[in-house]
């Protein structure tokens, strides 16, 4: 059993998570470079203002005190904003690496579900579970949540992730009480189970924007909703065909 576990969530995770990682090439990265061009030149300005207040000497003098750090950054793998892969080639094969991994952790959690029910699926029954998912880990935490791009302002990452913890547990127990509850008192549960994190509401920042124009950092919510629901309705529908395969045929 747990050998066709595996077998199920690798195979489905690779697929959906290499689907991810196209759609996200086609749809959000651009958005999200672009994004950040906008992050760069909104550092640059600060220090732009502070080296005109130099002296010719005192520009001197920093230019190659700035040389040095920047050498030294180079030698302590960039130590005071961390290593990151470079644009191009690299940055998409650590993406698709990510993206895999996730779309695996994902994959194996539903085919360990689907096995655990006693009952075969296929695709079809993948696709509603893939929904379910969709639900849960994107739609549940992005009402409060949305995704930002980089230059957005936000809240404690602490903060963030309880909260994000709290709707994705609450749609997930909410969906199950809706489905498999049976008593009116489970559903009227349901209710209060989506409701109670969003009447809390998200934590927020203390001051709200971005260096991104407001249109970007809406057409990246509409990209990011996009190809979160291909990415889960295809790891549902995955995970369902390559459980089929390899527990019907048994």
């Amino acid at each position: 059993m747990f050998s066709r576990i595996v077998a199920t969530g690798a195979a489905a995770g690779i697929v959906a998570g290499l689907l991810l990682t196209g759609v996200q090439h086609l749809q959000v990265t651009e958005i999200i470079r672009t994004a950040e061009t906008y992050e760069v030149a909104a550092e640059a300005k600060p220090v732009a203002a502070h080296t005109h207040t130099h002296t010719h000497e005192q520009a001197h003098e920093h230019e190659h005190a700035h040389e040095d750090a920047h050498k030294d950054g180079h030698k302590d793998g960039h130590k005071h904003g961390g290593w990151q892969p470079e644009p191009g080639f690299e940055r998409t094969a650590f993406t698709a690496l990510a993206d895999v991994s996730m779309a695996v952790g994902y994959a194996l959690l539903l085919s360990a579900v689907l096995t655990l029910r006693g009952k075969d699926s296929n695709w079809r029954q993948g696709l509603l579970w893939g929904a379910a998912g969709y639900a849960v880990f994107f739609i549940a935490p992005s009402l409060g949540l949305p995704p930002e791009l980089p230059g957005t302002q936000a809240a404690p990452v602490v903060a963030r992730q309880a909260w994000w913890l709290c709707a994705a547990g609450g749609m997930a127990a909410a969906l199950a009480l809706l489905v498999w509850g049976r008593h009116w008192s489970l559903k009227v549960l349901a209710v209060v189970l989506l409701a109670v994190p969003h009447l809390v509401g998200a934590p927020q920042p203390a001051v709200h924007g971005g260096v991104a124009p407001p249109e970007l950092a809406r057409a990246f919510i509409v990209a990011s909703a996009l190809a979160n629901a291909a990415f889960w309705l295809a790891l549902g529908a995955l995970t369902g065909h390559f459980h089929h395969r390899f527990n019907g045929a048994r």
